[in-house]
């Protein structure tokens, strides 16, 4: 899969996050520099600092992409642009991110078994 987007994708990614953010707040931010640190961020899994600088600062993209992710901007945003068929590959450039589990996530036995450990066996 490419992780590149297009200025068309850009254009309509940018016009549905615009729709999707508050009216109230700081203005004149770039939304498109801000949304290509977050697709870098989720497509090279990598932390908040080790963003490239050319995004600006990583702790004011964390702090903005917080802010707006407990607003609940990010659940309107992806709504949206799944609704727009010319759009649904978007979707998955954005909220395809790799999740990792702990190792005691993957359903391992947590008691230890009888007989190893010396209990006594119920049947």
């Amino acid at each position: 899969m490419s992780t590149r987007m297009t200025d068309e994708d850009w254009d309509k990614a940018l016009a549905v996050f615009r729709a999707a953010l508050p009216r109230r707040g700081a203005k004149g931010r770039d939304d498109r520099l801000f949304l290509e640190a977050l697709h870098y961020f989720a497509v090279h899994n990598v932390t908040w600092r080790a963003l490239p600088e050319r995004f600006g600062k990583w702790n004011s993209i964390w702090k903005r992409f917080d802010r707006l992710s407990k607003a609940g901007v990010f659940d309107v945003f992806l709504d949206h642009l799944a609704n727009l068929s010319s759009s649904a590959h978007l979707v998955q450039m954005f909220d395809s991110t790799v999740v990792r589990a702990h190792v005691s996530a993957a359903g391992a036995n947590v008691w230890p078994a009888p007989i190893a450990s010396g209990l006594p066996v119920m049947v």
